[in-house]
């Protein structure tokens, strides 16, 4: 079934996506792209089979390597490529390509298999069957990451008639959910920020809202948001909500 959506009066265009089903999570109130963006297409991105990554994933620190088609590549090496495919999927976001799918885990998977399915296409797209490690974070067993995801898709659409209404909080709840959520079940093997980065802007496409930058640039940003990160891992939006808030006050 599909969602009800805001109506035309509201002058908000949200395509339809499917309705929420029974148990999902419900909303709780709260009181132009160039391949430079290397950072945030990167931010608190990959682990890969065993690895142990920081959540501080600049380019001085990424010492890891990759298996592809194009042979082992160091990720610097890899940064770039992931950069341009990204930039295309971005562009077909915006050319709203995927405006009348569901926000479901399928979606994701499609995103993430854009990103790297001809670079890594054994693991591309699928959930990751190896155990990971992000910083203090140990993500959920890989056993557990279908029923995972399908409950992140089933909250996600219990939350998106609220979070498209006129409450900027649910709003700014919602995509810190979208976001702290995703990136604390991390569903796939390597390459999770990028994915999520290209869904936000999906959402924020169909919020009409301005698409934000989102790697925090400065040393005291990056430890707030890892520090809002940490308490997405134990289901507290609200650091993540706030630094959603500033994202969009810095706006122009």
């Amino acid at each position: 079934m599909e969602a009800n959506l805001m109506a035309d009066d509201l002058h908000r265009n949200h395509p339809p996506v499917e309705g929420p089903a029974a148990g999902a999570q419900a909303a709780t109130p709260l009181g132009g792209h160039s391949s430079e963006r290397g950072a945030e297409h990167g931010l608190r991105a990959g682990t890969g089979a065993g690895g142990g990554d920081s959540r501080d994933t600049r380019p001085d620190r990424a010492t890891r390597f990759v298996e592809t088609t194009l042979g082992v590549l160091s990720y610097s090496e890899l940064a770039p490529l992931l950069s341009e495919r990204v930039i295309r999927l971005e562009a077909a976001v915006q050319a709203e390509e995927f405006a009348r799918r569901p926000l479901d885990e399928s979606l994701l998977a499609e995103f993430h298999y854009r990103i790297c399915g001809d670079l890594t296409p054994d693991w591309a797209g699928k959930w990751r069957t190896v155990e990971v490690a992000v910083g203090p974070l140990t993500p959920p067993a890989p056993h557990q990451l279908p029923l995972l995801m399908r409950d992140y898709g089933l909250d996600l659409q219990a939350r998106w008639q609220d979070a498209s209404g006129e409450k900027i909080d649910l709003t700014l709840e919602f995509l810190a959910f979208a976001e702290g959520r995703f990136l604390s079940i991390h569903p796939f093997r390597d390459f999770n920020g990028r994915t999520i980065r290209v869904f936000l802007a999906e959402l924020l496409r169909r919020l009409d809202f301005p698409m934000v930058e989102l790697a925090p640039e400065s040393d005291v940003g990056r430890a707030r948001y890892f520090a809002a990160l940490e308490a997405a891992d134990r289901r507290d939006w609200h650091p993540l909500t706030a630094i959603w808030k500033t994202r969009f006050s810095s706006e122009p």
